[in-house]
């Protein structure tokens, strides 16, 4: 039978070595992509999320690197990978929206130009192909007046038309895989809802798997098939939207959700997670979210959780549930 993963990432550790020492960005990440999926990765700034992203594009700043564990596109290890063979994989197998579309267009070149430039680059059209393309790209993505625009300059178009830009050239290959990296940050609320459509109906279409990284639940709730939370460079809690949202196991995931507005909760005061983020410089023995946890518990200071299945069969890592769970089965007594 067909491996129906099409990305498998195993045991991911990735550091920045600094002047100051290492910082460990993300710690033991793992993560099954299927064909045709899509992944949402929520967390925090600082949770890893992006430079999981990043790592797994290769393009990491100098003074990172992955120092652990496997990436594996169709069964083979990218890590493994020569540099002609990743810039292969980049264009071709996997692409990637940044976040800032303004800084990542170039402001000297037409839109038309970044959009063929990609496709020249990757596929065999000669440049009359490559325009006609464009425009088709523009068109799909929902740019009105594709064949004017595509003379444009980005800071001729507003910011939901640039992201859209970034879509299609994301797609100009045709990948199986795509990464988006916060792709509504910089939008207001209406676009933030058009440009998500968007991708919704380009992933039916083209029955790509996509991988969407953002810090905001409610953004991801109706388009993601799996969520995984992440806090200090680890998966905390993984399932489906419905587990996430009306079961969550993890305390990080409890206070992500009691931060969002929602209909159960207007006219109410939202509950921000207490403390800062941890310094991934000095990460701690235990669990990452210890310093923060309302409900910590004395082991948690020392050893990291254990990922656990919840009894509805979703994961996740918290030692409230490993010893709620051994209380259950009598192997430790009721306090």
């Amino acid at each position: 039978m067909e491996n129906q993963n099409i990305l498998e990432v195993k045991n991911l550790h990735t550091s920045f070595f600094t002047d100051k020492g290492e910082v460990k960005a993300v710690n033991g990440v793992s993560f099954n992509l299927s064909r045709g999926k899509v992944l949402g990765v929520v967390g925090e700034s600082g949770s890893g999320k992006s430079v999981t992203a990043y790592s797994i594009m290769q393009i990491l700043a100098d003074t990172g690197r992955v120092v652990e564990g496997e990436i594996l596109y169709k069964g083979e290890n990218i890590l493994n990978y020569s540099k002609k063979q990743m810039q292969q994989f980049r264009g071709k197998c996997c692409s990637i929206i940044f976040q800032d579309p303004m800084t990542s267009l170039n402001p000297v070149f037409t839109i038309g130009y970044q959009l063929m430039e990609a496709i020249l680059l990757h596929t065999d059209k000669n440049k009359k192909e490559a325009l006609a393309r464009s425009i088709e790209l523009l068109e799909m993505v929902g740019v009105n007046e594709p064949a004017k625009r595509i003379k444009q300059y980005p800071y001729e178009l507003s910011g939901g038309m640039r992201q859209r830009v970034m879509i299609a050239m994301a797609l100009a290959t045709e990948p199986d895989i795509l990464i988006a990296d916060e792709p509504t940050t910089a939008l207001d609320v209406t676009i933030q809802a058009q440009i998500l459509e968007l991708m919704q109906d380009l992933q039916h279409k083209l029955g790509m798997a996509i991988i969407i990284v953002t810090h905001d639940l409610g953004v991801i709730a109706s388009m993601c098939d799996e969520i995984i939370v992440m806090y200090g460079g680890r998966v905390c809690e993984r399932g489906t939207a419905d587990d996430i949202f009306y079961r969550p196991s993890h305390e990080y995931t409890k206070g992500l959700l009691r931060s969002i507005p929602n209909v159960d909760n207007i006219g109410q005061k939202l509950v921000p997670i207490a403390g800062n983020p941890i310094n991934l410089l000095n990460m701690p023995k235990g669990c990452a979210f210890c310093a923060r946890c309302e409900e910590a518990l004395k082991i948690c200071v020392d050893e990291v959780p254990p990922e656990m299945q919840m009894p509805d069969g979703h994961y996740a890592s918290c030692w409230i549930n490993v010893m709620n769970q051994l209380r259950e089965e009598g192997r430790l007594k009721a306090e």
